[in-house]
């Protein structure tokens, strides 16, 4: 999942990002409203996590901004404002929840889950069954064949949007724009050597079809 983090406090962004990233999201990072207006514009965000007080375009603008465009992608708000006035005028700005600071890191990771869980798509599930493997989403873990198999953060990642979208061509291009971030390169063949390490681990018996299958032309299908 492909997250953009507006904050302009260098010390917490290097925080929430590499906690972010650690729990298998890919994560961009702006250091203000102008700058994350540009970045919601160019690219497509499962989730945006806006801190409020920003120099320049602050929160709430951005907020507003982005509703007024018809952009619906999940918002999670941060403040160290915690009087129920403040909440009330970030959910009224648009924001679809809201966290105040200082908060425990596994309680971001969890209204993050819940805010991709609602309205951009239909209700995820917590896990995850297709042919041989089953994947617990909370958790982060995967078995292939009844037997737990260890992934990297970012083979999980893509491990978990290809399941997610089970049954469709996935192009290289839409795969790197929900699962890599920003310093992706376009002419590098990241992509397909992930899918390699994958298909390593997760499809262990030479006599089944592989579970990712390659389209050539279009890209990858789990099936």
């Amino acid at each position: 999942m492909r997250i953009l983090l507006v904050e302009d406090e260098p010390s917490a962004a290097r925080f929430i990002a590499k906690g972010l990233r650690e729990a298998s999201h890919a994560v961009d990072v702006a250091a203000d409203g102008t700058a994350a207006a540009e970045r919601c514009q160019q690219n497509d965000y499962d989730a945006v996590i806006l801190d409020v007080m920003l120099p320049g375009k602050d929160g709430l603008t951005l907020c507003r901004e982005l509703r007024a465009g018809g952009s619906n992608v999940p918002i999670l708000m941060l403040t160290a404002r915690d009087a129920v006035e403040a909440r009330v005028e970030g959910l009224d700005a648009g924001a679809d929840d809201y966290l105040t600071k200082p908060f425990d890191f596994r309680e971001l990771l969890a209204r993050v889950r819940a805010l991709t869980r609602r309205e951009r798509r239909p209700l995820s599930p917590e896990r995850i069954e297709i042919r041989h493997i089953a994947i617990d989403v909370a958790g982060q873990r995967v078995w292939s064949h009844g037997r737990e198999v260890s992934l990297t953060s970012r083979e999980y990642a893509l491990l978990e949007y290809l399941a997610r979208r089970a049954g469709d061509v996935v192009s290289r291009a839409d795969i790197a724009e929900h699962v890599w971030d920003e310093h992706y390169d376009a002419f590098s063949n990241i992509v397909d050597v992930y899918i390699q390490r994958l298909r390593r681990k997760i499809d262990d018996d030479a006599d089944q079809a592989p579970l990712i299958r390659t389209r050539r032309g279009q890209g990858y299908q789990l099936i």
